[in-house]
């Protein structure tokens, strides 16, 4: 995490982010957006809700370090395109491990409107704690977007994958996996234990680095498909300067629905994962 600043609302924002998080929102609104009709089923009296959950939801407003404009964070934009397309959600759960930028995101959904509910701790607590919160039989959207492969922590995944109608669009470090391969192959304890639990049994590590960064991605998809919740084949990456590698996002849902509605957001194009 970088450091805050005081952002044009004269609330804490984050500072510099790349301007490759303007298009990992437009990704998260296109999707929203495009499900749009399947919300409003969920919605109104008598009906479970449709909630969404962002479990790294930072400070809620950034600027951009190459242009100097200013963005929303996801949780607010999440809420803004779901108002703008009329089906608005009926609860909004947000984490932050860091209490100065979960606070800001409550701030500047309650200025809107917003249901917001706070969730406090970890986002592997979290996750259990909204779990348990939200209605069993409502739609629920999570928006998983941590800073590093480590803190992609798989029982964030088995806490949320029992919900029967929940769909989760994740941010997959490849970046991470590249530079940070030699580092979690050699440490007795590493990001892709808390990532991927069960890899060292099932990965050789004589294999070339490729392979094995392959492998640890494939291994995962499978351990997140036994959970009963599909991830998707159509994996976007998104690039930074100079074309650099630095993350898929990707969706993983139940529903055969969710998978279509995700191969219009992303126009496709870019599944391949190496």
């Amino acid at each position: 995490m970088g450091k805050l600043i005081n952002g044009d609302d004269g609330m804490p924002a984050e500072d510099e982010v790349g301007i490759w998080a303007k298009e990992k929102h437009d990704y998260l609104r296109r999707y929203l957006d495009i499900s749009r009709g399947t919300r409003k089923k969920w919605l109104g009296p008598r009906k479970a809700g449709a909630t969404f959950i962002d479990l790294f939801c930072g400070p809620g407003r950034a600027r951009v370090k190459e242009t100097g404009e200013w963005i929303d964070g996801s949780a607010i934009a999440a809420w803004k395109i779901s108002q703008e397309g009329g089906a608005s959600f009926s609860d909004i759960y947000v984490a932050d491990i860091d209490d100065a930028r979960r606070t800001a995101t409550v701030q500047r959904l309650r200025q809107l409107g917003a249901p917001v509910r706070e969730l406090t701790g970890s986002a592997v607590d979290a996750a259990a704690a909204v779990a348990k919160a939200v209605n069993p039989y409502g739609l629920h959207f999570a928006f998983i977007d941590p800073f590093s492969l480590g803190t992609l922590d798989f029982r964030i995944i088995q806490s949320l994958a029992p919900l029967k109608h929940i769909d989760m669009l994740i941010h997959l470090s490849k970046m991470d996996l590249q530079r940070n391969l030699g580092i979690n192959l050699a440490s007795e304890e590493s990001a892709f234990d808390s990532f991927a639990p069960g890899w060292r049994e099932k990965i050789n590590p004589t294999s070339s680095q490729q392979e094995i960064r392959r492998l640890v991605v494939e291994y995962w998809r499978n351990l997140v498909s036994g959970l009963g919740i599909w991830p998707s084949t159509d994996m976007k990456l998104i690039t930074g300067k100079g074309n650099q590698h630095l993350y898929w996002l990707l969706l993983a849902a139940k529903n055969d629905l969710a998978h279509k509605f995700w191969e219009v957001a992303v126009d496709t194009g870019q599944g391949k994962l190496f």
